[in-house]
């Protein structure tokens, strides 16, 4: 028996289905295991680890959570996978539209690789484009009132030094979910972002965020409120608001999950 199995549900989506995207590993990982411990009826992980992603799902249990290759830069592909979880699991109640990437060199603007742009581009902003419109017209076409949460970044709030093309795209997001959230809201459908500061996942040890220890060091600094450092959980436990009735009247918000984060230090690629 896997421990989300042991656990009982508390119920905060009970009955719901739910996809995360990028659900192999970081904040989406740490949010299929959550939405499972209060009450999905099931959680689809969509992501391209492969292996990583099977070991998930199999470690939150068969019965509660599947896995389904999918790139999310290929809308056929994204189609296909909201299709499968409506046809399997009979509705598709939340989004959490969370893959994304960051670029392997610093990308300020006078060396920005238009290349490695228009790559995270195409993955950050047409990505999640696509999760939210599909989405969203599945849940239109089955009457469902549901819950869309995109993950930005707490760098869409403010300039970085580096790490330009990562600091629009997450801009983007932002633009997406406030658009998309006005369009959306007749039908009953809310949509926001979370907005989470550094926090240890495979992403940030490409900026030099590889343990809690960096992040303290190097991101602690900066962040008003002491005594504790951001993780994964942390930021799954907003997801799961933002995506339960907890929020029922909450839509087009960016909820930023910083700790106080006064500026965005300089951060280094590895």
């Amino acid at each position: 028996m896997s421990n989300t199995q042991a656990m009982s549900p508390i119920g905060k989506l009970e009955g719901k289905v739910a996809i995360v995207t990028g659900g192999a590993s970081g904040i989406g990982e740490a949010t299929a295991r959550l939405f499972a411990q209060h009450g999905a009826r099931a959680v689809v992980i969509v992501d391209i680890q492969v292996e990583k992603g099977q070991s998930v799902a199999k470690s939150i249990g068969s019965q509660l959570c599947s896995y389904v290759n999918c790139d999310v830069t290929e809308e056929e592909q994204v189609k296909a996978a909201v299709d499968w979880t409506v046809t399997t699991y009979g509705r598709l109640d939340i989004m959490f539209s969370n893959a994304g990437t960051i670029s392997n060199t610093e990308q300020t603007i006078l060396d920005l690789d238009l290349p490695k742009y228009d790559r995270l581009m195409q993955i950050n902003a047409r990505g999640m484009a696509i999760c939210v419109k599909q989405a969203a017209r599945k849940m239109i076409e089955h009457g469902i009132q549901g819950a869309i949460v995109c993950t930005s970044s707490v760098a869409a709030t403010m300039g970085g030094l580096n790490f330009t093309d990562y600091i629009m795209s997450k801009n983007a997001v932002l633009g997406l979910m406030r658009s998309s959230s006005v369009q959306l809201g007749k039908y009953g459908i809310r949509v926001n972002c979370v907005s989470p500061s550094a926090v240890v996942t495979p992403l940030a040890g490409i900026m030099g965020l590889g343990t809690a220890v960096d992040v303290e060091n190097i991101i602690g600094p900066f962040t008003s409120l002491k005594g504790d450092a951001l993780t994964t959980t942390h930021v799954a436990k907003v997801v799961l608001f933002l995506a339960s009735d907890d929020s029922a009247f909450v839509t087009g918000h960016n909820m930023v999950v910083d700790g106080g984060l006064i500026s965005l230090p300089f951060l280094k690629t590895e």
